[in-house]
């Protein structure tokens, strides 16, 4: 059983008020001076994924959301079930 520390919730969300690009934020590690800013932009965007991921090895995991985010700048498509198979064991 995973405690509440012991992962990160995410989102994956495209902006539609500025560059129309894929961003990431992750929620439970946001700082007092950028909580308010960061939650706006994601929720001003367009949803595409959301989730935990596992605190154990969460930079592997970052790493991968990183490859999908380009890949989604790119024009590439992928599908929401497509980040989490990619995710796999690191989804909490």
């Amino acid at each position: 059983m995973l405690f509440e520390s012991d992962k990160v919730m995410f989102e994956i969300y495209r902006e539609t008020e500025y560059s129309g690009q894929y961003r990431v934020v992750y929620f439970t590690e946001l700082q007092d001076h950028n909580k308010e800013t960061e939650i706006n932009h994601a929720l001003a965007g367009e949803h595409f994924f959301d989730g935990f991921i596992k605190n154990y090895r969460k930079d592997e995991a970052k790493e991968i959301i990183a490859s999908l985010l380009t890949r989604l700048n790119s024009g590439e498509h992928v599908d929401p079930r497509d980040v989490e198979r990619a995710l796999g064991d690191h989804m909490a």
